[in-house]
């Protein structure tokens, strides 16, 4: 009875020794990509460990210690030498439609980030379109212009869907996927035309919003400070949320105001989402135009922190700058754009003396460079009256030609043709590194990708820099997050916000999207006068399994997939 106990024992604690005196032991299988003595920071909050990955065609198949590849037989392996390795990030609010569309798919300053997810949609979509939705981007989807002819296939109730179809067979080198623009639907019924919706009208959008739920739309998107989007009532947008809630879509927003009326913005986007029973996330939070408001981003934050503890969804995206970026004629009254003639409206004598009386008495001087034309700086200037300012301050450039503020304004917006941009210098320092802390803040760009070496225009610095700057500044200069969860706020957190639950993390089964990182120089060097710069400290990206930049060069290479909602019903 004794020698039965104790020969199964020898013989169980034979079979164990040899695999412990060898340490890990390698997969039989073979890799397509092997990253190896890594310093593993995984997407969700954890704290980093030295461990090896494996892609096999588009996916992460393996993810375990330190050397337990390095026998694995590999077609590309990579050494990562203690440098990071993380999931790619995912940039919630990307402009980078048009390279996407029909452009430089590359978007080599988003890739050199470590970007691989574009979301795009604030507020406006080329779909889904008919006439009327046409008219916002100046195209006819009856004409047979090259633009108008791509754009006619985005019309019909499947015309979210073309449009995602086609951002993925144009060929780029991020995945992209997108919301429903508030703005489209409303255009869908309404035009640019101010008012309420009818009853019928509203039947139409919320069928319209349905749709596009089906299609892969994430949720829905409104900026509500820009016509037509602001011509919105708080209800038609929480039935708009309504409509999308069974599909798993989200409400993200560009609040009313980030301003004076911060608090009272706050207010309605939670109530939308409260009605919509929909999770709210708001774009780039902010206290801005002027220091009077700085001390609202407190109150803001408080009133989110309580809203979630009363069980409410609500996050938050941001940028790492204390400067924003929007059209120039957002500094005009939105009365002067209804029916879509803004410029009609400023050429008009008696029209523009008003719109000017509004403009002054809306900025009213009162000292503060943080507020009003001093803190707008010009940018994207083409007319030759005026390509010499660029990258002035409005007030700078209205002394140079001895003329008041608001005309100079309109005037240029006028040679421009409404295609003009400024630059805000209204927030606070501290205040953004206050926000950036809150747990429930996730990065995004708000901007669009670009090539330096084919860029002249000035541009807002965030197109190049934002993640590089949470990870240089942020990090580890100031030390105002932990890495873990910065990468956190990049990746699992906004793949967590979307619905995609296959991207965003280094777990096996995941899309390989993945990016390789030395924490001890990433930074950003774009500037405000010299926006146009790379950012430096990311080596390696993989999009899809597939590498596209390579020690800090971008390979050329085109995975890039279309993304698409929990609501999505494959046809």
């Amino acid at each position: 009875m004794r020698l039965r106990l104790i020969l199964p024992f020898a013989l169980l604690t034979g079979a164990c020794a040899p695999a412990i005196s060898r340490g890990p032991i390698a997969p039989v299988a073979a890799y397509d990509v092997v990253i190896s003595n890594g310093k593993i920071v995984d997407g969700t909050g954890n704290p980093w460990h030295y461990g090896d990955l494996g892609i096999r065609g588009d996916r992460i198949v393996y993810v375990g210690p330190k050397g337990s590849l390095a026998r694995a037989r590999a077609a590309d392996r990579v050494e990562a030498n203690g440098l990071v390795v993380a999931p790619g990030f995912i940039d919630i609010q990307a402009h980078s439609w048009g390279a996407l569309l029909t452009g430089d798919g590359r978007v080599i300053s988003k890739i050199t980030q470590g970007v691989t997810s574009e979301i795009l949609g604030e507020s406006t979509t080329p779909a889904p379109l008919n006439a009327s939705a046409a008219e916002n981007y100046g195209v006819s989807i009856t004409d047979t212009t090259a633009a108008s002819r791509l754009y006619a296939t985005f019309a019909g109730p499947r015309g979210f869907d073309a449009w995602l179809t086609a951002l993925e067979r144009h060929g780029n080198s991020v995945n992209a996927g997108s919301y429903l623009g508030a703005s489209t639907v409303r255009a869908y019924v309404k035009a640019q035309a101010p008012g309420a919706p009818t009853p019928a009208e509203l039947d139409t959008m919320r069928a319209v919003v349905r749709n596009a739920m089906e299609d892969g739309a994430f949720g829905i998107s409104t900026a509500l400070i820009y016509p037509p989007g602001s011509y919105a009532t708080t209800e038609e947008l929480a039935e708009m949320a309504r409509a999308m809630a069974p599909y798993g879509g989200t409400y993200i927003t560009h609040m009313r105001s980030e301003g004076d009326r911060l608090l009272e913005a706050t207010d309605e986007a939670l109530y939308i989402g409260r009605y919509g029973d929909v999770p709210v996330v708001i774009y780039h939070l902010k206290a801005s135009d002027g220091r009077i408001n700085w001390p609202k981003a407190a109150l803001v934050v408080a009133k989110i922190d309580s809203a979630r503890r009363a069980g409410q969804d609500v996050t938050a995206t941001m940028y790492p700058y204390a400067a924003s970026g929007n059209n120039l004629s957002a500094g005009i009254p939105d009365w002067a754009s209804a029916e879509g003639k803004l410029l009609q409206n400023l050429r008009d004598s008696t029209l523009r003396a008003r719109i000017v009386r509004e403009m002054i008495v809306d900025e009213e001087d009162d000292g503060d460079p943080f507020d009003g034309p001093e803190s707008k700086m010009v940018i994207g200037l083409d007319d030759p009256n005026f390509k010499r300012f660029e990258g002035l301050r409005l007030t700078q450039i209205a002394d140079s030609l001895g003329r008041h503020w608001a005309e100079t304004l309109i005037d240029i917006v006028i040679a421009e043709e409404d295609n003009v941009s400024q630059i805000t210098f209204g927030m606070s320092e501290a205040n953004v590194a206050m926000q950036i802390a809150q747990p429930w803040v996730m990065i995004g760009t708000d901007a669009g990708g670009f090539d330096p070496a084919r860029s002249t225009r000035l541009v807002h610095p965030r197109a190049y820099g934002s993640y590089p700057r949470i990870l240089g500044k942020y990090v580890r200069e100031e030390g105002v997050l932990r890495l873990e969860d910065a990468v956190r706020k990049m990746s699992w957190a906004v793949a967590q916000s979307l619905g995609v639950r296959d991207r965003g993390l280094l777990k096996e089964g995941s899309f390989a999207d993945v990016v390789i990182f030395d924490p001890a120089t990433i930074i950003d060097k774009a500037t405000f006068t010299q926006p146009h710069q790379l950012s430096v400290g990311v080596r390696d990206v993989w999009v899809n399994g597939v590498r596209v930049l390579r020690d800090g060069t971008h390979t050329g290479a085109t995975p890039g997939r279309a993304l698409r909602g929990p609501g999505w019903v494959r046809r």
